[in-house]
């Protein structure tokens, strides 16, 4: 006997962007630099010198591209708005041809019954805030609240769902510890003062939303659930610091008050002293919980493998995605659980969920088959399914990416779209999995029942 793998009625169906990965010509009409803008035309920080001055050309075709959300079947898109665009000095003066844009967008949207849910920040810091010490510099909480008002007073009456920061996790780990996201630091003890600002600031816009705003707004993190690689003490402890680490660095502040122990001890004396009115700011209550989940991490204890003594075992007999990444749907069940049996009963949507594969760079005859793509998202979808029967509010579902995109420091090198984008071209080929998720929408998710 089949399972019924229907998803709720007022389930969200969507498909996610960010705004340097596809809008290209990020510096016109009046838009200021990001840091973006100057990492990856920087020598050596993207492979094969790409940009994102082009992109996939968003930025002139988004009523074509809307229109191919329509005929998808998505009932809502989640992007993201490019704060220099909007504010090109980072604060201060307002372009008003920024918010044009993002204007004629969401009524674009609104005309084919999409509900737009917009991200405020995804990694492109204003370039003129960077040099003003970027989000080490604790004004970074204030610069963020203005911008957001702007926006909230621009889009609001249109915008149902606003995101406040995206992976913060990433912002700070790729941007101020590995070197190989924007603004390209490499500095272990500058993680603890950008993460304590990001979560001010998170707060921050969430209480400017409070006093102007009349729809929700959420937080966006990636989350990658860690296995120990065996059941000896020093692996389980060795996961409990990634997990401390990656995971539970965000959601603990922003839901119990406090960092994880285990993160306090990373850091040393590296942590800032926090004053105590940050704690109230940090904790203001949000509307939902956006989960980007793309795989799990299995770890055993790695000594002086800096900085948190843990190393990655690959699992070789599983399937892997071209960023190497396990492909491991029951992780996501486990971590909507997680939530839930952690944190509350918080409203969830997955955010973002996908798989970068090896697609065709042209397309000879009209189709691209993705048979690998299919089969992530149909055993993900149906992880999201289990975790609604095990009592998970989860919300709604964004695959990622509706386009093949720049894809930050590999350049057009990794794929993840439903729809095929010709780098050459700009033509747009709605890939296999583009149909297959079709196919899951119009059916509220009974297709996911078959083979």
């Amino acid at each position: 006997m089949s399972r019924d793998y229907r998803f709720p009625d007022q389930f969200l169906w969507g498909a996610a962007t960010s705004a340097y990965q596809i809008e290209g010509h990020p510096l016109a009409d009046g838009a200021g630099p990001s840091i973006w803008e100057r990492f990856s035309h920087t020598p050596g920080r993207v492979v094969y010198t790409d940009t994102g001055d082009r992109a996939t050309d968003h930025y002139h075709r988004y009523r074509a591209d809307v229109e191919l959300m329509s005929k998808l079947g998505l009932t809502s898109y989640r992007f993201s708005i490019a704060w220099a665009r909007i504010l090109p000095d980072g604060t201060g003066r307002v372009n008003d041809s920024g918010l044009a844009f993002y204007d004629k967008l969401i009524d674009a949207l609104l005309e084919k019954n999409i509900a737009p849910m917009v991200t405020l920040y995804h990694w492109d810091l204003p370039e003129a805030l960077d040099a003003r010490g970027g989000w080490l510099n604790r004004d970074v909480a204030d610069w963020f609240a203005e911008y957001a008002r702007v926006a909230f007073r621009a889009f609001d009456d249109r915008v149902p769902k606003w995101v406040t920061l995206n992976e913060p996790w990433v912002v700070m780990d790729g941007g101020y510890v590995s070197n190989v996201l924007a603004p390209g630091h490499c500095s272990f003890r500058e993680a603890p003062t950008v993460t304590h600002n990001l979560l001010r600031a998170h707060g921050s816009a969430v209480q400017a939303y409070r006093a102007d705003g009349r729809n929700e707004i959420g937080l966006v993190v990636n989350l990658e659930p860690k296995y120990p690689a065996s059941d000896d003490v020093e692996d389980l402890a060795a996961t409990n610091r990634a997990d401390a680490y990656m995971n539970r660095q965000y959601l603990d502040p922003v839901f119990l008050g406090a960092y994880p122990e285990e993160l306090l001890a990373i850091y040393g004396d590296s942590m800032p002293e926090i004053p105590s009115e940050d704690w109230p700011l940090i904790t203001t209550p949000f509307d939902f919980l956006g989960v980007n989940y793309y795989s799990r991490n299995v770890v055993r204890d790695a000594p002086d493998t800096a900085p948190l003594d843990v190393a990655r075992v690959r699992q070789s007999l599983h399937v892997h995605t071209e960023m190497d990444w396990e492909v491991f749907p029951a992780a996501l069940t486990r971590v909507l659980v997680w939530i839930k049996d952690r944190y509350g009963d918080i409203p969830l949507y997955i955010t973002e969920n996908g798989a970068a594969f090896q697609d065709p760079a042209h397309v000879t005859d009209g189709h691209v088959d993705d048979p690998l793509r299919v089969s992530y998202f149909r055993e993900h979808l149906r992880a999201a399914h289990d975790a609604i029967e095990q009592g998970v509010n989860l919300r709604g579902y964004f695959a990622w990416s509706l386009l093949d995109n720049f894809e930050w420091s590999y350049g057009y090198g990794k794929r993840f779209g439903i729809v095929h984008v010709d780098f050459a071209t700009l033509e747009r080929t709605p890939k296999a999995s583009a149909r297959f998720y079709s196919e899951v929408i119009a059916s509220h998710g009974a297709v996911l029942a078959g083979a």
